[in-house]
């Protein structure tokens, strides 16, 4: 019979008794340990206590693989009560073997307010880089693949110590998703999805950020999918454009802000020739007749797409290659509006200063009414000229507005895809090319119920994340593949 370590954060004796009563009854479940940062000097008998700094510290896991004398270690993630469906365990316990796995995570049920709601989780690939990967709460681990990926470890970190032995086991063995809900717990996070989205760039997790960027970048090194900070020099001197600049706007059923758009562009004060291409897919609801009240502007180019068959990057190709384009093409989405009448000046002097084939900016969140609202300024600072290409293959966005050298933009071509399809524009252009970044505020992001990432249920949700890490991954082949060479 195969045996288990189960190793269970402690905060108090009421906090862990019915998750430690049930696990101390399965038949498998050889010792239970007790993580806490405190004495737990409240802790039940029977119990042996870990003293660790944090749950994520490298020295915690650690710990764990020093303590580990069994078949199989069981980690729980959370403060919470813990409830393992009928013979679950022995589920864990049983595909473990089958598939030869170095840990095994399953879906699972949340409950939240007297709710009980399924959570489903995503498959591991080789590009799911992100240091917020949706586990669930339970991790179950091989104990020898455990020690040995502990003994891998070279950094000591406070925040990325798990996600640090995560990627170190994931370079020799599977983390295999088990499509069963296996057990439930209390959801503590309960905002809406948009809420959560800037959660890595909020100042406050900038020490943590700092931590998960060094773990990554030590597993590319690792795997061979790190670059070197040497870039393709531009000389901007291809193609034959009659304007510097060219601001693009997908748009679909935006009548209560695409006039916003429009006008903030149209204001803009430059010294340089630039044009507006809106490119308006199926609007029923007014935005066409909106968008033609500033036909009689020269600059304005109102170009009707209606293919089934395009996204928003298929979209954003048309435009591209629009005979009127201008030399660099810079965002706008529908919902937003620049934030002065200098946002273009700035975005295009970007490209000369810092020779990059790509632009991106700096937003302020901001409620329908353009007040700001929490977070406020997102300026993604974590980027360095010198690592941001690498650590970009673990956020989940580059940030706003994104502006590109319209060769460039050709050349590699956007994602016929509604989502996703600039964060893969962006990683695939960082491979050769160095992106610029403007820390200034120049953009105004609305946040309202009508923004399509406002708040997104499970699936949705997971069909999101699926794609970007399938992003990644093909972005990491691409990248070990040209270092092989």
């Amino acid at each position: 019979m195969k045996s288990i370590n189960c190793f269970i954060p402690y905060a108090n004796a009421e906090q862990a008794k019915s998750t430690l009563t049930a696990l101390k009854a399965n038949k498998l479940v050889n010792k239970i340990f007790l993580l806490a940062t405190g004495d737990a000097k409240d802790a039940p008998e029977g119990y042996e206590v870990i003293k660790i700094k944090t749950l994520t510290a490298t020295s915690t896991m650690k710990s764990i693989a020093e303590h580990a004398d069994a078949d199989f270690v069981l980690l729980f993630t959370k403060y919470v009560t813990l409830k393992f469906g009928p013979y679950a365990i022995d589920r864990f316990v049983k595909l473990a073997c089958d598939s030869q796995s170095g840990m095994l995570y399953a879906d699972h049920y949340n409950v939240s307010d007297d709710k009980v709601e399924k959570a489903p989780v995503i498959d591991y690939q080789q590009g799911s880089l992100r240091d917020d990967f949706d586990f669930g709460s339970v991790l179950f681990f091989c104990a020898e693949c455990f020690k040995k990926a502990a003994a891998a470890m070279k950094a000591d970190y406070e925040f990325a110590g798990l996600y640090d032995i995560r990627l170190k086991l994931s370079q020799f063995a599977a983390l295999t998703h088990i499509n069963e809900y296996l057990y439930s717990d209390v959801e503590l996070d309960t905002r809406k999805s948009g809420e959560k989205l800037f959660d890595y760039v909020d100042p406050k997790n900038r020490g943590r950020q700092i931590e998960m960027e060094q773990a990554v970048t030590e597993h590319l090194k690792e795997v061979g999918g790190y670059l070197a900070p040497k870039f393709t020099k531009i000389e901007f001197n291809k193609g034959n454009f009659d304007y510097e600049a060219t601001v693009i706007i997908p748009v679909r059923n935006r009548i209560r802000v695409i006039r916003d758009a429009i006008k903030s562009v149209l204001n803009q004060k430059t010294d340089f020739k630039f044009n507006l291409m809106v490119v308006d897919n199926f609007s029923t609801d007014g935005t066409r007749d909106a968008i033609d009240e500033f036909k009689d502007d020269p600059r304005l180019i109102h170009i009707i797409a209606d293919y089934y068959d395009m996204g928003v990057g298929g979209y954003w190709n048309l435009a591209a290659n629009h005979e009127k384009a201008g030399k660099f093409i810079i965002q706008l989405d529908s919902d937003d509006v620049y934030a002065d009448e200098n946002t273009l000046s700035t975005m295009v002097n970007a490209f000369y200063e810092q020779n990059c084939a790509m632009v991106v900016g700096t937003y302020m969140m901001t409620d329908i009414n353009l007040h700001m609202i929490a977070p406020g300024i997102i300026d993604h600072k974590e980027w360095t000229p010198e690592n941001g290409r690498n650590n970009a293959l673990r956020i989940n966005g580059l940030g706003a507005p994104r502006a590109f050298y319209t060769p460039v933009l050709r050349e590699v071509k956007v994602p016929n895809t509604s989502y996703g399809e600039d964060y893969a524009l962006g990683l695939n252009i960082s491979r050769n090319y160095q992106i610029g970044r403007v820390y200034k505020p120049v953009y105004l992001v609305r946040r309202w119920d009508d923004n399509s990432d406002a708040d997104v249920d499970i699936v949705k949700m997971n069909t999101n994340n699926t794609y970007k890490d399938r992003i990644r991954t093909w972005e990491l082949q691409a990248r070990i593949a040209m270092n092989n060479k």
